[in-house]
């Protein structure tokens, strides 16, 4: 072996021969030593960090060094960082990866050992070069080599701004990187897992620096975004991460996991991507991410879209969601000629997303939200003559994304959306179908809120401004449109969930049934609307004899019934029972069938009424009729409204006044019960096509006042009733309350036959009387029959005295004016002349 070597000796090729002899010449034992001394400390000291076999990787005390003395000239900095460069150039083009390899990094350990020069600017220059230098090569090990130090420069933050610096090209390929298809799996994943960091470590160095290049600029966001949601929409196996597929062997955080998957990685840097986005920017992101849906048919099915928005709605600043989705409802406004089934699966991701948003948005932006979804709901049944089941579920589609949205808020706005629905339903005069579609859409998602509310208080429930058209709505000829106004009093009056429970019509007590005793403001709105609306139940009972019809307003009426019922409200609604008798008895224009399902609702609410008050006088009376009813009259109770129970074509007898529930035996029970029965006996039960008074109250003083103002001294004489000083004659009997009203009618009803009812009153009235001479003793019996005439003789002539001298009194001043008056004001008093 020679003690001396030669630079000649390696048997180069004459092109590699003097760029080796100045690398070798370094060498003490070469023989041409004396050219080191030729060259720059700085080249010497990068030549030194490259061993003679590339297999043993970089020198590290030579590289030690190197980094001491970058250290301490930093304004070398810059020209190491050349020198490297063009070595490693010449690697690349001669295939000596190995060489490059160790010049990467060389260059990754003095930038992080010299971030904090000032002069990193231009080493960074020589490092950027080097990186793209490396991403040109078509070999795939130097790209993810050239990635995995880019992270690293990413990941330092800069004292000092660059405004010369640029990443268009780095965006560009590392975008290409993620639409990796290369036949080895795990090599494609490798090399998409490289292009996804890159792209995050480009917006993690663009987006915090405001001088460098703009990331949100349209040409940027065209190639990141697609890009990122290339990967997310495949569902790979996992991948482990091997310490050998890193060059460095210096792992980054994200390499030292063990399970790293392109899609998992991908839906990272999307989130910190939208994360990042100020309001400016947000729509840079989402323009894109809607252009690749669109481009790529992941609408239908939308499984993706509402993964991704969901991941949106999630990482974005809370005061930047309402963007999301007026982004979102453009979009829909963009796509009006698509199929159905785009429209839904958008509507749907529509309503996957609004939920988020709408705790941030208050005021006009929820009520804007309110307004696009129902002119998309309007379009969709303006556009089309009939509805397919397709457009079907893009209309329910839109009303679930207006529920979720109203859910999110307050009470008092879901009141406001409501009144706002309200008020864009059309008229009830307009009775083409495709009013009546819109009728029904809308109401639908009147429907839709009205479930999301919570109600407290009836009076905050039912605003004057909602109740009156909704009033109305309950009156629409339309069996479908009335059927869903009474699901939405169903909704805002069931406090204690009840509504299935009385959906079917029964006299049977109901098992489950909840109930609480009203509070005082819930009285007060039964006495000041209460009217109106069984006004309204009423005439929509009259409308259709369709079993389903009919169900839904007895459900409305059986809430109402539970919620508001207690004994300073029960007359209100023995009177409302009463009407609907009255309607199955003088309508005329309605079918056999409708009459007998009329009078087995009314049966059905006076039993519920009598439970739910707790009236045992009238549950007893009620139990007497439907006995009554089983015998004679079976089609007056509920199990004609049965499903099964098909109707007959024979006629049904209606001309059963004994089997109907009576006023002046209903007004008897609530006395016995010692209640409040004046109402009862001086008030008429509710009819058909009442006029509505919102503000009208029932209210005793102004019944006493209407009968001061028609009556006059002989009335009074007349309608004197003295029954109140004075006592039955039988004992321990009490008198019987005569009837407030004596129509042709009435009179009639009373004098035929007595009815089964009467007698069994008259027998019970007569045993009563037995029993009480029996039992009792003589004194008491003194007492109670000992006459009264002397009183009642007394009170006759203190009244007729009174009568008398108001007569002398008034003749006495007519006597004066007729003397002081002309003759023509005597015939023609002053009601007959101006």
């Amino acid at each position: 072996m020679a003690l001396i070597s030669c630079c000649f000796d390696s048997g180069f090729e004459l092109p590699e021969l003097f760029d080796t002899f100045v690398q070798k010449c370094t060498d003490p034992g070469c023989c041409c030593g004396c050219c080191s001394a030729l060259r720059p400390r700085y080249k010497r000291l990068v030549d030194n960090i490259f061993p003679v076999n590339p297999e043993d990787g970089l020198v590290k005390s030579n590289m030690e060094k190197l980094t001491f003395y970058s250290l301490s000239s930093p304004d070398k900095l810059d020209r190491i960082g050349e020198y490297l460069y063009q070595k490693a150039s010449k690697d690349i083009n001669r295939k000596r990866y190995r060489f490059v390899e160790i010049a990467m990094e060389a260059m990754d350990i003095l930038l992080q050992a010299c971030h904090a020069q000032t002069t990193l600017n231009l080493f960074v220059e020589s490092f950027l070069r080097m990186v793209q230098k490396l991403l040109e090569d078509s070999n795939p090990t130097l790209q993810i080599l050239a990635t995995n130090s880019f992270v690293k420069f990413a990941n330092i933050n800069e004292d000092t701004p660059s405004y010369h610096r640029r990443y268009d090209f780095f965006i560009s390929k590392f975008s290409s990187m993620c639409h990796g298809n290369n036949d080895n799996t795990e090599l494609r994943d490798n090399i998409r897992l490289a292009g996804i960091k890159g792209l995050q470590g480009v917006i993690r160095k663009t987006v915090s620096d405001d001088l460098v290049e703009n990331i949100w600029e349209k040409q940027h966001m065209e190639k990141i975004v697609p890009s990122l949601l290339f990967n997310m929409q495949f569902d790979v196996n996992v991948m482990f991460v091997k310490k050998n597929m890193s060059v460095s062997g210096d792992l980054t955080p994200v390499e030292d996991a063990t399970q790293v998957t392109p899609p998992a990685l991908a839906e990272e840097v999307l989130r910190e991507l939208v994360g990042r986005a100020s309001f400016g920017h947000i729509r840079s992101v989402l323009k894109p991410l809607l252009t690749h849906l669109d481009r790529h048919e992941l609408w239908v099915p939308n499984t993706f879209a509402i993964h991704t928005f969901r991941i949106v709605m999630i990482s974005i600043q809370p005061q930047y969601s309402y963007t999301v989705v007026e982004t979102l409802m453009q979009h829909l406004d963009n796509n009006f000629k698509s199929s159905p089934k785009t429209r839904t699966s958008l509507a749907v991701v529509l309503s996957k997303i609004i939920a988020i948003a709408a705790g941030e948005s208050v005021g006009p932006s929820a009520l804007d939200i309110i307004n696009n979804l129902l002119t998309h709901l309007k379009t969709s049944v303006g556009t089309t003559t009939e509805i397919t089941p397709e457009e079907s579920q893009y209309q329910e589609a839109l009303i679930n994304a207006l529920g979720e949205f109203a859910n999110h808020h307050p009470d008092y706005q879901k009141i406001e959306i409501m009144l706002f629905i309200m008020n864009t339903v059309p008229d009830l005069t307009k009775k083409s179908k495709g009013d009546q579609m819109l009728q029904n859409i809308l109401l639908k998602s009147l429907l839709k809120v009205g479930t999301q509310y919570n109600t407290v208080s009836f009076e905050k429930a039912f605003p004057a401004s909602f109740l009156q058209p909704l009033l109305k709505m309950a009156r629409a000829p339309h069996d479908p449109t009335r059927i869903i106004v009474m699901k939405i009093f169903q909704a805002l009056l069931d406090r204690h969930q009840n509504e299935k429970v009385l959906s079917m019509v029964s006299v049977k007590p109901y098992a489950a049934l909840s109930q609480e005793p009203p509070s005082r403001s819930d009285i007060i709105f039964t006495h000041k609307y209460g009217a109106n609306i069984m006004q309204a139940l009423i005439d929509s009972l009259a409308l259709s004899d369709k079993v389903d019809s009919l169900t839904s307003s007895y459900n409305t009426a059986a809430l109402l019934l539970v919620e508001m019922a207690c004994g300073e409200t029960v007359q209100e609604f023995l009177l409302f029972i009463l009407g609907i008798q009255q309607v199955a008895v003088i309508a005329e224009d309605l079918s056999d069938l409708h009459k007998c399902c009329l009078h087995a609702i009314a049966i059905a609410l006076l039993t519920l009424a009598a439970r739910v008050t707790g009236i045992t006088n009238l549950l007893e009376y009620a139990q007497k009729i439907i006995e009554a009813r089983k015998e004679d009259a079976g089609h007056f109770l509920p199990s004609i409204m049965e499903p099964n129970n098909k109707p007959s074509t024979t006629k049904f007898n209606l001309n059963l006044p004994h089997l109907s529930i009576d006023k002046i035996a209903l007004a008897e029970c609530l006395q016995n019960a010692g209640m409040d029965f004046n109402r009862l006996q001086s008030g008429v039960p509710y009819t058909l096509n009442q006029k509505d008074n919102p503000s009208h109250r029932h209210s005793w003083v102004e019944s006493v006042s209407n009968q001061m103002t028609q009556r006059n001294s002989s009335t009074d004489l007349t309608t004197y009733n003295g029954d109140n000083d004075s006592i039955s004659s039988s004992p321990g009997v009490a008198k019987k309350a005569l009837a407030p009203e004596y129509t042709v009618d009435a009179m009639k009803r009373y004098l035929a036959e007595p009815s089964e009812a009467m007698k069994k009153e008259m027998q019970e009235k007569q045993k009563q009387i037995v029993r009480a001479f029996r039992e009792s003793n003589f004194e008491e019996l003194m007492k109670r029959t000992e006459p009264k005439h002397d009183v009642l003789q007394n009170r006759l002539n203190d009244l007729f005295s009174s009568l008398a001298l108001d007569n002398k009194a008034t003749q006495n001043v007519n006597n004066n004016n007729n003397q002081d008056k002309p003759i023509y004001e005597t015939y023609f008093p002053e009601l007959f002349y101006y």
